[in-house]
């Protein structure tokens, strides 16, 4: 095979990487996941610091990969730092969560949620197309996720440059729609009292729970009861902002990537983290913290009882009335189809990186005519579909989401174990604050880690399950070679 054939060309700039960082981590998360957490915490104080901590953490994270990106500057990102630091079989691991379930999963749940979102403005899409026994149903809705998934991976096969051209314009569209509702959010809020009321007794925590008979209990949060709600609930503010270390999958093709790489990852994590702050505090300018949950106004039921969840919306229409259902579910649409188009962007670079060090398809390794690795995206294409279909991508990112933040914490402890073992390889760019930052991330990370395995033993247990089912098949793929 001709080495062309293997080899990525780099033609991404740091305008480009960036829009990726920014552009796949702002899904539908940022517009639901504070209705869960105002249950959680019940606090106006409480919920900005987790959403605050969630950014300082995910922009000392990226300042820390960003030393072991200029040192790597290939294809596969995190799973050549992991490989670098800890072998093959760690790396291998890593490589199969994200398949099976991280990179996949997240792909199979944004584009079930365009769909839901796209059936607001074409409900034939809620219509039902067959059914299977009493607990399958396959509708318009599960076609239209199916489809968006595949024409974003034809895009992306058609060159690395189609694919930037579209993950720039849509991260540009949101980002502007996003900083409108912000300010509009502002500037009616604070025409109110609303702001001044919720941060009365700001910093008095409480946890909100509706029984199946509408009896709601309302538990009083103090001590190490308040530290682990707190950590518990930041499972939602760390899912909506993940993602971030996808540029660096693609780290083959982007110009001058020992300067851009690092840059894209800080500018990226800080734009969200400041939008995702803002927002909350535009929710909370708008909308009551406690509320009704069988109120008849949005108002009224508050940000914990929003309806569906969807406290963006009722955000929105407290600024644009009954209009703002379809300007929310537009603005998601374009929010969640920028998303994945990053995320099929750069998954298919993991896996090509995979697959050269044969631990995938060795299909995997080839690129098309457009310089693309086309079968690697495809087979990511394929399984997404069928999780979207199933409709178990859900469960399986809980259980992920704790095993994803093991893989965080070891790539972080990679720069400490690189900085012992490789002391004089070349490092273009080194971790902002080493030791003090990279080891505060990793000890804030894993205090949440320890925190989810007293408070949510079942979903960690199951992730670790996810991530130690890949050993076998390791060692299959090992004895088959």
């Amino acid at each position: 095979m001709s080495e062309n054939k293997t080899e990525l060309k780099r033609s991404l700039g740091l305008i480009d990487a960036t829009s990726l960082v920014a552009g796949s981590m702002i899904g539908s998360g940022i517009f639901i996941v504070t209705s869960a957490m105002a249950r959680d915490i019940g606090s106006a104080a409480w919920l900005l610091v987790i959403w605050l901590v969630t950014g300082l953490i995910t922009v000392a994270a990226a300042l820390s990969y960003g030393e072991l990106a200029g040192m790597m500057p290939n294809a596969g990102g995190q799973f050549v730092y992991i490989q670098r630091a800890y072998g093959r079989l760690v790396s291998f691991l890593y490589g199969w969560t994200v398949f099976t379930v991280v990179q996949t999963g997240v792909i199979a749940a944004i584009a079930v949620t365009f769909a839901n979102y796209s059936a607001i403005f074409f409900p034939t899409l809620d219509d039902v197309i067959f059914t299977i026994g009493t607990n399958f149903s396959f509708t318009n809705s599960k076609l239209l996720a199916i489809l968006s998934i595949i024409l974003l991976t034809y895009i992306n096969t058609q060159g690395v440059k189609s694919g930037k051209i579209v993950q720039l314009i849509l991260t540009s569209a949101k980002l502007i729609a996003l900083f409108a509702l912000i300010i509009l959010g502002l500037y009616v809020g604070l025409q109110t009292n609303i702001l001044s009321d919720n941060f009365t007794n700001m910093w008095e925590a409480s946890k909100t729970v509706v029984d199946p008979n509408g009896t709601i209990t309302v538990t009083k949060l103090t001590g190490m009861a308040l530290l682990g709600a707190a950590a518990a609930t930041m499972i939602n503010s760390l899912f909506s902002s993940d993602a971030w270390n996808n540029v660096t999958f693609i780290a083959g093709e982007i110009k001058e990537p020992k300067k851009n790489i690092p840059r894209s990852l800080f500018l990226g994590t800080l734009i969200v983290t400041i939008i995702y702050v803002l927002a909350n505090v535009a929710y909370l300018a708008l909308l009551p913290m406690q509320g009704t949950p069988e109120a008849a106004t949005a108002f009224d039921s508050g940000i914990m009882f929003a309806s569906n969840d969807r406290v963006g919306a009722a955000a929105a229409g407290m600024i644009m009335g009954n209009v703002s259902v379809f300007v929310m579910a537009a603005l998601i649409m374009v929010s969640t189809f920028g998303a994945n188009s990053g995320l099929i962007l750069s998954g298919g670079r993991l896996f090509f990186a995979m697959a050269k060090d044969g631990l995938f398809f060795k299909q995997a390794t080839e690129l098309n005519k457009n310089q693309v690795p086309a079968k690697a995206l495809w087979v990511q294409c394929i399984w997404a579909c069928v999780l979207a279909v199933s409709g178990k991508f859900g469960d399986l990112l809980t259980y992920a989401t704790f095993a994803n933040l093991l893989f965080y914490i070891l790539t972080i402890l990679g720069v400490f174990i690189l900085r012992k073992k490789e002391p004089n390889t070349e490092r273009p760019y080194k971790a902002f604050g080493y030791p003090f930052v990279p080891a505060l991330y990793v000890l804030v990370t894993t205090g949440i880690c320890l925190t989810l395995l007293v408070y949510d033993t079942v979903n960690t247990g199951l992730g670790l399950g996810i991530v130690l089912l890949g050993i076998p098949v390791y060692y299959f793929l090992m004895n088959k070679k």
